[in-house]
Parts: C-alpha cells; structure tokens; sequence
C-alpha cells in the first residue's frame, strides 16, 4: 500500500539520468530518495503521461527505468478512455510520477475525468506524488508555460496542492526566469513562487518546501540550483537555494 501518512509532492526540471545504452534512461538519485520514502520492497508506480498524449515511447522508456529500479510499474491512461478508475488506481500506489508535456491540456483532461480530485485524495492518502516540468505545475497554483505555443504565456488554473506559482526549466529557457518575475509582480500569479533549474527538484510536506535535490551530485556553489520568489513591499525578489539545502 501506500507509502507513509504524510503528504508529499517532489516537484521537478528532472528525475532521470541516461541509461546505459541509447534510448534508456534510470531514475536519478532525487527518485531514488523517493522509491526509498514509500518504505515498500518493490514500491508501486503509478506513471501518468497525459501531457503527452499517453506517448507510447514514453511509457516504454519510464517502464524500463522503473523496472530497473525494482518497481512495479502501472500507468493510467486517458486516450482513447481511462485505463483505470483514476482514484482507484493513484491511491494504490505507492508514487505517482506525471511526465512533462501539455500542462494546459494535461489539467484540462484531469478534470474531465476526475484525474484532479482523485490526484488530492492520493495525496492526502501519503500516496508520493512527482513529476517534471508539466508534472511539477500540475500541482501549484500555476506558472509559465509553453503550452500555448513558443512564445511562454501564464496558466494559473493547477490544481493547488501547493498554494504557490512554479517555474521549471529555469535555467535553460530564457524566458522563463523574467516572465515569472512579471507573473509574481503583477499578481498574475502568487506572491511566491519557487522555481528549479535542470536536474533539480523541491520537496515538499504537506504545503511546506523542505529541501532541494538532485538526480547526480551538482557544484552547490555554481551548479543547479532552487529559487524562490516573491514579492516583497512592491518588488520582487529572488532566494538562490543550492542542492542539499533546507527550504524550511
């Protein structure tokens, strides 16, 4: 069954590290704290990839990494129509990971089929839940996206797990980091956000960021890092969290 009582959300610009040959992957170090966190021998994973429209190659690549880490591994599928009953499934997991892609359309489709409250109901049931990029918004408030074409505009409808805005990719997209900062200043977005470079992820407890990880050992002065941002008396500020440091 599930893993602990308390919830957690790992939210991430990463996971995975390349396997050993072309076209594989293995989970990075920051899943692997999370499988150790469900306390199970071999840990359920529930793999949801609806950003990408339940891309077949993606789940063969995150079965195959999974599977090396000693999972067992599902999914839940919604095209053509849900593979499972959605809450069924999440809170028979142990962790759920939610691959990048389409926030828009991923959180478009979790409502139409009860994805969403499902997805609260695991949560609140200790189930882990994780994801990169599209599978780190989901859970915030909201935040940049390029869902709606290249030029990246704000969503702001997530599901709010998390009372918070998100940024992904900071430090390899270029309009990511001053667009957040607009979205904060001009309350498009809430006033705090908490951002992740490539490689990097934020836990959290309950609604509180507690640390920031990685999937391979990092420089903590000049590598990838964490940020949170907010708005302070009319300006908005920028925290630079280094891997291995305590958000709390």
């Amino acid at each position: 069954m599930v893993g602990m009582a308390t919830p957690r959300i790992l939210a991430t610009s990463g996971g995975f590290i390349p396997g050993p040959t072309q076209r594989t992957a293995r989970v990075g170090q920051m899943l692997l704290d999370a499988l150790s966190l469900t306390n199970q021998i071999r840990p359920k994973v529930c793999l949801v990839l609806t950003a990408t429209g339940d891309d077949t190659d993606y789940y063969h690549l995150l079965y195959e990494a999974f599977g090396a880490a000693g999972c067992d591994v599902t999914e839940l599928r919604l095209f053509l129509q849900p593979s499972a009953d959605p809450e069924e499934r999440l809170c028979g997991s142990d962790l759920v990971w939610v691959g990048g892609g389409s926030v828009a359309n991923l959180l478009a489709l979790w409502r139409l089929h009860g994805v969403d409250t499902a997805m609260r109901a695991a949560w609140e049931k200790g189930v882990i839940l994780g994801g990169v990029s599209a599978g780190s918004l989901c859970w915030h408030v909201g935040g940049t996206t390029d869902s709606f074409g290249p030029t990246l505009r704000p969503v702001t409808n997530g599901l709010g797990l998390l009372p918070y805005a998100n940024g992904v990719h900071y430090d390899s997209e270029a309009q990511r980091r001053p667009l957040l900062h607009e979205l904060v200043g001009n309350g498009t977005l809430p006033p705090l956000a908490y951002a992740t470079d490539d490689r990097v992820g934020i836990w959290y407890e309950g609604t509180t960021p507690v640390s920031v990880v990685s999937d391979r050992s990092v420089d903590p002065e000049t590598g990838p890092a964490a940020y949170k941002v907010e708005l302070v008396a009319g300006e908005v500020t920028e925290t630079r969290f280094s891997v291995g440091s305590s958000l709390s």
